[in-house]
């Protein structure tokens, strides 16, 4: 009898503590309302190879598609192998365009950059380059904090001529807290990407962040599978002059 009654309040125990962590983990990764229009007027995608044969008319004709920041390179001699075509037809398409570079941390950022220049045009009307910098799909390498901001810097100065803009760095909160956070001074000035799938980021007048990546689970006409979702800061003044004021619909 006793045994029947201290499996009875394990099992309780058990469930109940199933129970919680499936609230928590709802809590924390089930998917919460996607950004408005209303209030992030200006929303976009990033894409790469992985997304396929992509119909860009289609795509540039969806209101929650403004912008398209795309593939380019990775490492010091990874070219995306859909780039040169996705770059093409976004343009042709409608769409502000922006190129980002997946920085490995096993590459010195001067070989990097220079696999940028070869890769990516430099054109008007385009958003500044991005700069992907995160753990997952990376080398082993853990950088310090001085190692990697020495190897952004030396990538910077590498393409600072034929890139003068201030770059944008795609980042995690946690990649953010970890190495950028009070370390300010030692990395080049920059622009923030932040993905945060589970919470709308805190903002502060766009001080806190530029463009939030909110989803990589999104559908959209003209591409197969998911896709990242992004909104730029509505009062981000730094290039929403690229963004011609959007026609409304009835």
């Amino acid at each position: 009898m006793r045994g029947a009654v201290k499996a009875t309040i394990v099992g309780s125990v058990t469930l109940a503590a199933a129970c919680a962590a499936l609230i928590l983990y709802r809590s924390e990764m089930a998917p919460f309302r996607s950004p408005s229009l209303e209030d992030f007027p200006i929303q976009g995608i990033d894409v790469s190879h992985h997304q396929g044969d992509i119909d860009w008319p289609r795509v540039g004709a969806q209101p929650n598609v403004r912008f398209a920041i795309i593939k380019a390179t990775e490492g010091g001699d990874f070219r995306d192998k859909k780039f040169a075509e996705n770059w093409r037809r976004a343009g042709e398409a409608g769409l502000v365009r922006g190129a980002y570079h997946f920085f490995t941390f096993c590459r010195p950022g001067r070989d990097q950059a220079q696999n940028v220049i070869a890769t990516v045009p430099r054109e008007e009307g385009t958003l500044p380059l991005a700069v992907d910098i995160e753990f997952h799909g990376n080398c082993d390498k853990v950088p310090t904090v001085d190692e990697l901001a020495g190897e952004l810097n030396a990538f910077m100065d590498g393409i600072r001529g034929t890139f003068p803009q201030k770059p944008i760095f795609y980042v995690t909160q946690d990649f953010h807290d970890r190495y950028l956070k009070g370390n300010e001074p030692l990395f080049p000035e920059h622009y923030l990407w932040l993905r945060s799938i589970s919470r709308e980021p805190e903002q502060e007048g766009c001080k806190e962040w530029s463009i939030w990546q909110f989803a990589d689970n999104g559908i959209l006409d003209g591409i197969e599978g998911p896709v990242d979702l992004n909104v730029l800061c509505p009062s981000e003044a730094g290039f929403s002059r690229l963004f011609a004021p959007a026609v409304a619909t009835n």
